[in-house]
């Protein structure tokens, strides 16, 4: 009897810390932190705020977004995370750059695989191959011609080093075999600046970030990177469908990370309620507003995920003889 009164007071003692943090969690009047790694007015700092706002609601507690962008793919908003307070009141809202850091780019400040806790997904979105207003291409077949009759001219932007256009851009020019001169940006705005411009000649963007520009005229929408046709572009064909290139499929998610070593009870309640705020109507509404739909996810499922992505796009940027820089 003494021996089982020990052993329940041990789990006891166990177990409190982490009931503590499942009832205290948010602490009371302190502020959760969402940190976007890019500047303000982008497509994840737009579904970070709509998420902030969300959350507020749901955990009855101050919110704000933080943006710390710079570095490739928003490393140094990632590392600032990576480095946090493991109580929960700092979180990174990221996107598949965390699956391609290791493949394109050398000495990270942290290991993606070991230094993050995946919380859970929030949306995904497949990316658009757009062109500027000007090129003489009703499709992806004109489109093709014009490219082989123009070698050597052309032009590939993108958001930045490890950014989603980025891979999408190497793998297209591969899978294509033509080498186009690639011109990196610090983010997708600039970037779709000088699209519209002229400047620049393609871009692979989220389907968010692209619909407005294609609706008004100012750049020329061409194909979808999924391999399936999306229902937010239901006339869009796929690379995939157009070029004959099966596996040509990559879609720019959103997620919500915090720091290795969170307690169970803090990652477990984060990502439920995620999840819950993800299936509810307004929310999922104002995520189609912004060209998104809600894909939510539990911390398992997305830790998963995350696992395939880095040995996914590794073998594919191997594949294709990308080099990390």
């Amino acid at each position: 009897m003494k021996t089982t009164c020990i052993k329940m007071a041990a789990a006891a003692l166990l177990l409190g810390p982490l009931a503590v943090w499942a009832t205290d969690y948010p602490i009371k009047d302190k502020t959760v932190t969402l940190i976007v790694p890019f500047a303000a007015g982008g497509p994840t700092d737009r579904v970070a705020r709509d998420l902030a706002e969300a959350m507020r609601k749901t955990l009855g507690a101050s919110v704000v977004v933080e943006n710390a962008a710079g570095g490739p793919g928003g490393l140094i908003g990632a590392a600032k995370v990576a480095k946090a307070s493991t109580d929960g009141h700092t979180l990174l809202v990221h996107h598949i750059a965390m699956g391609i850091f290791p493949s394109l780019v050398r000495n990270l400040p942290f290991k993606v695989e070991t230094d993050f806790e995946y919380l859970g997904m929030i949306n995904d979105v497949p990316m658009t191959l757009i062109g500027k207003p000007q090129l003489p291409a009703n499709n992806y077949k004109e489109l093709m011609v014009w490219v082989n009759a123009n070698k050597g001219k052309i032009n590939l932007a993108n958001a930045g080093l490890a950014s989603a256009s980025h891979l999408c851009g190497m793998l297209w020019q591969a899978s294509i075999q033509v080498d186009m001169t690639t011109v990196p940006y610090k983010g997708t705005a600039p970037a779709m600046t000088d699209l519209i411009g002229g400047q620049v000649t393609f871009l692979f963007v989220d389907l968010a970030s692209s619909r407005p520009h294609v609706q008004s005229g100012r750049v020329r929408a061409l194909a979808l990177s999924a391999e399936q046709k999306s229902a937010l572009a239901a006339d869009l064909p796929t690379v995939a469908e157009q070029a004959n290139l099966p596996g040509f499929d990559l879609a720019a998610w959103i997620g919500v990370v915090g720091p290795a070593g969170m307690p169970p009870a803090i990652v477990n309640k984060l990502s439920e309620r995620l999840a819950a705020m993800l299936v509810r109507k307004d929310v999922a509404e104002r995520l189609v507003g912004l060209g998104v739909e809600a894909h939510p996810s539990t911390a398992a499922e997305l830790d998963a995920y995350m696992k395939k992505q880095l040995e996914g796009w590794g073998r594919k940027v191997k594949d294709a003889g990308i080099q990390p820089e």
